[in-house]
């Protein structure tokens, strides 16, 4: 019966009603984010991460769009931790790459040096992306470590936390 209505249709109506419906699927998206147990897990861990390794942090999760999840900061934590590991884990999100990695590509030239003009954006070494399914779903900063190598080791010890919780 379908094909019946098809033949019957002129090609210019057939093609508008293709292109609408194309159009209708390009109009809208769905995305992925991790729940608030999901994040706090991930921000629990990077935390227990580094004050094992003797070291006072401040761990923030945002979502996708680079708001705030979850804020976790130690007793001892510095007062800038927070704001710092916000920005780390913003910055993450918001350019789709490690910090540290941002670090050199700023520092070889491929990436020039004024987007650390950017509002919000901090290029400092200790913000994950977290990826699930070849997407972005929230990113990951951990600030208050001696050295940006050390803060990613703790980001990353949240993100492997959670690997089990969501799909890689």
């Amino acid at each position: 019966m379908k094909h019946l209505i098809l033949k019957g249709m002129s090609g210019a109506v057939l093609g508008l009603m293709l292109a609408t419906g194309a159009q209708a699927e390009e109009s809208m998206f769905s995305s992925k984010s991790l729940t608030l147990k999901i994040a706090t897990k991930a921000a629990q861990a990077a935390l227990i991460n580094c004050r094992d390794a003797g070291y006072q942090v401040a761990v923030a999760v945002v979502d996708r769009g680079g708001n705030a999840q979850v804020v976790l900061r130690d007793r001892f934590a510095g007062p800038h931790t927070v704001k710092t590991a916000m920005g780390k884990a913003w910055t993450a999100v918001s350019f789709r790459t490690g910090t540290s990695e941002m670090v050199g590509l700023i520092k070889s030239g491929e990436v020039p040096p004024t987007m650390s003009g950017i509002p919000e954006a901090l290029f400092v070494g200790g913000g994950l992306p977290v990826r699930a399914a070849g997407s972005i779903v929230a990113g990951i900063g951990v600030s208050g470590a001696p050295g940006g190598s050390k803060d990613d080791a703790c980001a990353q010890a949240g993100i492997s936390a959670i690997e089990g919780d969501i799909s890689f």
